[in-house]
C-alpha cells in the first residue's frame, strides 16, 4: 500500500523542470525551455495590493498608475514648453520694440539728410552768389586799378646801373628827345611827376633789368608817346628799349596769355591788337 501511494504522488514540476532545461544551440548557446518562461510570466506579474492586505493589483488599476504617471511627465514638458515658449514671446516683444526704434531713427535720419540736402543746395546757391560778388569785385578792382595808372606808361630794357636809378627823370627825358621830339617842338609837358624801378627790390637771380614806371603829368603827351611807341621800336643811346602802357599785374597776365596766338596773327600778316583790358581783336 505504501508503494502504491507513493506512486500515485505527484511529480515535483520543479524536478521535472531541470530535465532538460536548457538546450544546446548550434553556435553553442543556451536557450531557456519554455517551461522556465512562463514561470518568469508569472513571478513579474503584478503582486497583491498592498492597500486591503489580500487583494491582487488588476490590470484596470496598474494601466491608471501608468496613466498618472504618463500625465505627470507630460504636464512638466508641458510646463518646461511653456516657459520657452514665453521666453521665446518676450524675445520677439523685445525685438519689435528694438525694430520699431531703428525704423523710428531711421525716419528721423532721414528727414535730417533731408534737411541737410535744402540746406546745402541753399548752401551752394549762396557760395555761387558769392563767387559771382567776388568775380565782379575783382574785375572792379583790377578795372580801378588800371585807370589809376592811365597816365604811367612802362619802359622795359632800360640798363640798370645805380647811377642811372638817380637819374631816372632825365633818362625819361633823353628817351623823348631821342624817339619823338616833335613832341618837345610842339611844346608837350613831358614832365613826369615820379619814375622808379618795379619790383623795389634787386633779384640777382636774373639778369635783365628791372622795369621803370613813369607817371606824367599831361595825360595827352603820355598817349601821343604811347602811339608813337606802337609805330617803331624806340631805342635808348642805341640800344633797344620797349615803352607800352603801365597795367595792373592781372591785367599783365592776361595780356601774356595772348602772346603765342599775337606773334602768329603777325606771321601770318595780320594786324592784331589787344584792346583794353586785355582783348584780342584782328
Amino acid at each position: 500500500m505504501a508503494n502504491s501511494t507513493e506512486a500515485q504522488k505527484p511529480q515535483n514540476p520543479k524536478k521535472n523542470k531541470k530535465k532538460g532545461a536548457t538546450l544546446d544551440t548550434f553556435y553553442g548557446a543556451k536557450i531557456q525551455n519554455t517551461e522556465e518562461i512562463e514561470d518568469n510570466t508569472q513571478e513579474n506579474a503584478p503582486k497583491p495590493s498592498k492597500g486591503n492586505g489580500n487583494s491582487p493589483q488588476t490590470h484596470e488599476e496598474f494601466e491608471s498608475e501608468m496613466t498618472k504617471k504618463m500625465e505627470a511627465f507630460w504636464e512638466e514638458k508641458w510646463e518646461i514648453m511653456q516657459k520657452k515658449f514665453t521666453h521665446l514671446q518676450n524675445r520677439c516683444d523685445q525685438t519689435e520694440k528694438e525694430n520699431q526704434a531703428l525704423k523710428a531713427r531711421i525716419r528721423q535720419l532721414e528727414d535730417n539728410n533731408r534737411v541737410k540736402e535744402q540746406e546745402l543746395i541753399k548752401q551752394s546757391q549762396n557760395t555761387k552768389k558769392l563767387e559771382e560778388n567776388i568775380k565782379y569785385l575783382t574785375n572792379k578792382v583790377t578795372d580801378l586799378e588800371n585807370r589809376g595808372r592811365r597816365d604811367n606808361l612802362r619802359i622795359i630794357g632800360l640798363p640798370e646801373k645805380p647811377e642811372i636809378n638817380t637819374k631816372l627823370d632825365i633818362m625819361i627825358q633823353d628817351i623823348i628827345k631821342e624817339n619823338c621830339p616833335e613832341i618837345l617842338e610842339q611844346g608837350g609837358n613831358t614832365a613826369t611827376d615820379r619814375a622808379h624801378r618795379t619790383p623795389f627790390t634787386l633779384n640777382p637771380q636774373k639778369t635783365t633789368p628791372r622795369n621803370v614806371i613813369a607817371k606824367f603829368q599831361s595825360s595827352q603827351t603820355k598817349e601821343k608817346i604811347l602811339q608813337e611807341a606802337r609805330k617803331r621800336q624806340f631805342r635808348y643811346k642805341g640800344m633797344p628799349i620797349r615803352v607800352t602802357q603801365d597795367l595792373a599785374s592781372s591785367t599783365l597776365n592776361d595780356h601774356k596769355a595772348w602772346n603765342m596766338i599775337f606773334r602768329k596773327a603777325r606771321e601770318l600778316g595780320l594786324q592784331p591788337r589787344i584792346s583794353y583790358p586785355a582783348t584780342l581783336t584782328i
